[in-house]
């Protein structure tokens, strides 16, 4: 039988690599330009029907919540049907969900219809950057996964983009319709996404899976001769998913810890500051346009960011920026806390961005690594759902604080919360993270 993770592992960048990336990177943009453009809603929302600060939160809080049962149930789907059946069906759901957004009428309406959005997004995020990693070689896998996440940069800026120029003259209604109609279009590109060839070898589909790899070794003008000198070594015939109690088994349990504080952490603190950002500076004084426009400005650093992480991981491996990057949000995060004048925001919130949104790109990379194909599509999945937890609490734990301790002396107290969020899940990453740069997806956990 042929051994087909070891002919990815051994293949360079190939023109279908490329195509997997950029067409999955296009969809992960519009779910970036939904929850982008969910903050700036927030703010005009609130004023529009007259919302409290908790009723705002909520908002963010039923969108997270579906997101985390998305997450949870495409995992096991994704392990039973395949990668790129659940990439396109969860697009379409998420697309849907917020085209109809726009039109609702009352705060419950637009409660449940945040739901069905974020558990399309939820379910479409974990699947895409298992496609991804599953079909890369070892060398550029992480550096792949993170450019995969660097078109969530991408949404964040067109979102801002939105909010600075379209929410305050056409008002919130247009955000989830410009979000919605391209999703719907990104599904529709996905049916060219074949699926993964590691995934059709654990579920015994040989013959699809050597197909699509002699696709991309002629494309690396690999020739049959080159294919026989492989060292060849079984794909074994397994069963393609697993439990949720064996992702608890001591083959699994340290990964699974290590994940879900990372996942738990991330989501809280970068859900906590990024929707409600417009919402805290117009508390501090500046004008609903001008928050939109420090926001948009912010979100320009999250580019140097991915692609900082993305040079790095190759390099010094995904523990060392896992922790550094992780390390660098916590120290952004006070610093964004205890800033007074527009320079200090602008200087300390496009550092807390950066810092962030590399750390989130190693956290795609790496989330996939540390479980083998039968396990890596529940243990995501799975990693990711609980991490939506965190995602679904911030929002609500946010206007707590804040309207606790007052405008000023609240948002300090915020960032605080956020700082040691952060820290902790860099000291968790330094203490008990495994590095897993330049080992195939199956050494990893064997």
């Amino acid at each position: 039988m042929l051994n087909i993770t070891h002919r990815i592992d051994r293949l360079p960048a190939t023109p279908l690599l490329r195509k997997v990336l950029f067409i999955t990177g296009i969809g992960w943009l519009f779910d970036a330009m939904d929850q982008g453009m969910v903050s700036g809603v927030m703010a005009a929302i609130g004023a529009d029907w007259g919302l409290t600060t908790g009723q705002l939160g909520i908002i963010g809080s039923a969108g997270m919540l579906g997101m985390a049962l998305g997450a949870a149930l495409s995992g096991m789907a994704a392990d039973k049907w395949g990668r790129r059946t659940v990439i396109m069906y969860t697009l379409v759901i998420f697309g849907i969900g917020s085209i109809l957004a726009g039109f609702a009428v009352n705060y419950p309406m637009l409660l449940i219809l945040r739901f069905i959005t974020g558990f399309g997004l939820g379910g479409e995020l974990p699947a895409a950057s298992t496609l991804v990693s599953e079909f890369s070689p070892t060398r550029i896998r992480g550096r792949n996964v993170i450019i995969l996440e660097s078109f969530w940069a991408w949404g964040w800026i067109l979102a801002a983009l939105v909010a600075y120029m379209l929410i305050p003259i056409y008002g919130w209604r247009i955000a989830f319709w410009v979000g919605g109609v391209p999703a719907l279009f990104a599904a529709f590109l996905r049916r060219a996404v074949p699926e993964s060839p590691r995934y059709l070898a654990a579920s015994g589909k040989i013959h699809e899976a050597d197909a699509l790899v002699k696709v991309m070794e002629n494309q690396a003008n690999i020739s049959g001769r080159d294919a026989e000198n492989i060292p060849l070594k079984d794909d074994k015939d397994v069963k393609i998913k697993v439990s949720f109690a064996e992702l608890w088994s001591k083959k699994y349990i340290r990964s699974t810890i290590v994940l879900w504080v990372i996942w738990f952490g991330i989501n809280f603190g970068y859900y906590g500051f990024v929707l409600w950002t417009p919402t805290l500076l117009m508390g501090k004084g500046f004008a609903m346009v001008k928050s939109f426009e420090f926001t948009l400005i912010m979100c320009l650093a999250q580019l140097p960011g991915y692609f900082s992480a993305a040079y790095l991981v190759e390099r010094i491996g995904r523990k060392p920026v896992l922790t550094v990057y992780f390390a660098g949000t916590a120290v952004a995060a006070w610093l964004f806390g205890h800033a007074g004048a527009s320079s200090e925001v602008l200087l300390y919130g496009c550092l807390l961005y950066f810092f962030s949104l590399g750390a989130w790109g190693c956290v795609y990379a790496y989330t996939p690594e540390v479980y083998p194909t039968v396990a890596r599509g529940s243990g995501t999945g799975w990693a990711g759902a609980f991490g939506r937890l965190g995602a679904f609490t911030a929002p609500l734990i946010v206007p707590i604080v804040y309207n606790l301790f007052g405008e000023q002396t609240g948002y300090t107290y915020v960032f605080a919360m956020f700082t040691a969020v952060f820290a902790i899940v860099s000291f968790v990453v330094l203490v008990w993270g495994k590095e897993t740069m330049g080992k195939s997806l199956e050494e990893i956990s064997s």
